[in-house]
């Protein structure tokens, strides 16, 4: 009989199973740049062994590595990475424990893709192995006090709005892809200048370190291990914490809380407030931020327009979201703006809408 690779149990199901598990799980993400001859097969491998104890995440792997956010029973976490230091190339690998461990995933999900973060570069043209200098936490401190230090968050809008470092730039962008170019950009005419860049767990600073090098900016510098490893040190150690706010992360928790500073605002009214949801209208899945009063007024969708179609008969919204796109865009800044905007002129209220810089366009950074 044929294994079973992938997970066949129903969304609802498995949430239920998440909410109302009683066993300690261990949230752990780790990457890996290395040369995967058939990612295909690699996959399938993971499968079976991760399913086996109990894994539960989303991982790609593709031919120039692997990267992972994984959730781990706490009792099977030693064999986990026993089985992991077993692959040669994953030997010793970090594994990024999360800050604030929560319930974050519903099930296994390992994929092939072409490129384990979508950056948009060729790698072809530049020595991807050639990154920045590694920081830990004490000399990302240090460095990044220094005024004529350039501080660059190299995540997307939704995530460097409810929380960032101190002085960082925060580029005003959907994707990681458009992030480079523009940052390569903003740089311009500083090539002496010393460049920190710093991202969720480091993988993307790889990528983008290396790639600013090759452009030539001498002086980049990234932090090792990223905000979840840097919130780490500085507890352990005792370190001044630079990072206001929360750290957004990929998974059901959507957010570890750094520190106790509300950064952000509600979409919706403009009250203080940095939890992001998702639109429970699923054919819109639009990730924004509601506070509690919104949440209740809106029942849980990002406008009034989403709010009646969640009050049809399941039948008539799956009509409705027949050859529907948007739910796969759930990050796009553009069309936050179309959701909220029929709202605020119906409520009257003026100026922003509720998204952070919002009248500096899509390609700018904004220093914060």
């Amino acid at each position: 009989m044929k294994q079973q690779l992938r997970n066949l149990v129903d969304r609802k199901v498995l949430l239920e199973r998440m909410e109302n598990g009683e066993n300690d799980r261990t949230t752990v993400s780790f990457y890996q740049y290395a040369r995967i001859l058939n990612p295909a097969f690699f996959r399938d491998y993971l499968f079976i062994h991760w399913n086996e104890l109990g894994v539960l995440g989303r991982t790609y792997v593709a031919r120039e590595g692997i990267n992972a956010q994984i959730s781990v029973p706490t009792v099977a976490l030693e064999a986990f990475q026993e089985h992991l230091y077993s692959i040669a190339f994953l030997d010793g690998v970090r594994l990024n424990a999360a800050v604030d461990d929560g319930k974050s995933f519903f099930k296994l999900m390992i994929k092939v893709r072409d490129k384990i973060v979508a950056d948009g570069l060729n790698d072809t043209a530049f020595d991807v192995r050639d990154t920045g200098v590694h920081l830990d936490a004490e000399g990302f401190n240090a460095l990044t006090a220094k005024e004529d230090t350039i501080l660059i968050d190299m995540r997307n809008h939704y995530e460097s709005e409810v929380g960032h470092f101190k002085g960082a730039i925060t580029p005003d962008v959907d994707t990681f892809r458009e992030e480079i170019k523009l940052v390569e950009d903003l740089l311009q005419g500083k090539e002496e200048q010393n460049i920190v860049m710093y991202c969720t767990g480091g993988i993307r600073c790889e990528k983008a370190s290396a790639w600013l090098k090759h452009k030539g900016f001498p002086k980049v510098h990234q932090l090792e291990g990223g905000i979840i490893e840097y919130t780490r040190q500085v507890r352990e150690n005792g370190l001044e914490n630079r990072f206001i706010g929360k750290n957004f992360v990929f998974d059901e928790r959507r957010a570890e809380r750094i520190s106790v500073d509300v950064i952000a605002e509600c979409h919706q009214c403009g009250t203080p407030c940095d939890d992001h949801t998702n639109c429970l209208n699923v054919a819109c899945n639009l990730l924004f931020i509601q506070c509690t009063s919104c949440t209740e007024q809106y029942q849980g969708t990002c406008s009034s327009k989403c709010n009646s179609i969640i009050q049809l008969p399941e039948e008539e919204q799956k009509k409705l979201r027949r050859g529907v796109k948007d739910s796969a865009k759930i990050f796009n800044k553009a069309r936050l703006r179309d959701a909220l905007k029929q709202d605020h002129l119906k409520s009257g209220r003026s100026g922003s809408i509720g998204v952070r810089a919002s009248n500096q366009g899509p390609s700018s950074g904004r220093q914060s």
